[in-house]
């Protein structure tokens, strides 16, 4: 035995043959019915759809907004940055890139406020955005906030 005389025993199911004569049993409509939606060729209806109800998705509330292109930032607490970049003057994404605090210094880049200890360095921050109370902290101690172009 070879590979050449093994076959496998699956009975293919034939299509079905459509619009062959009336005597075929398919014929005339095509097994489509008459008028409608499902007689027309295209697509059949859409996900969803009722068949002439009001569709699901149009009877549930809509309530707030949701943009299409929202703007992600990379969060950095101010507590981590004291740990890995307390002896630095100026701290900017690519800083924090290399101290593996951000994943991609080309994203947008938001410092917050999250601190258990007192902040008393006096370093330059360039990041695209800050929280209110990272900014005060921050200028409190000594140092700079520079809001980079988003």
């Amino acid at each position: 035995m070879n590979l050449s005389q093994v076959s496998d025993h699956i009975k293919k199911k034939k299509p079905k043959r459509v619009g062959r004569g009336v005597g075929s049993g398919h014929g005339k409509t095509s097994t489509r019915g008459h008028k409608g939606v499902g007689q027309r060729k295209g697509r059949k209806h859409y996900i969803g759809h009722q068949g002439g109800n009001v569709p699901y998705l149009r009877k549930i509330p809509k309530r707030g907004f949701k943009s299409r292109r929202p703007k992600e930032y990379q969060i950095v607490n101010l507590e981590e940055v004291v740990e890995k970049l307390k002896d630095k003057k100026t701290i900017t994404p690519q800083e924090l890139k290399t101290a593996n605090l951000i994943k991609d210094e080309k994203k947008l880049v938001k410092i917050l406020a999250n601190l258990k200890s007192d902040f008393s360095q006096n370093s330059i921050f360039k990041a695209h955005k800050f929280s209110r109370k990272a900014k005060e902290i921050i200028e409190k101690a000594g140092g700079k906030v520079e809001c980079l172009k988003l």
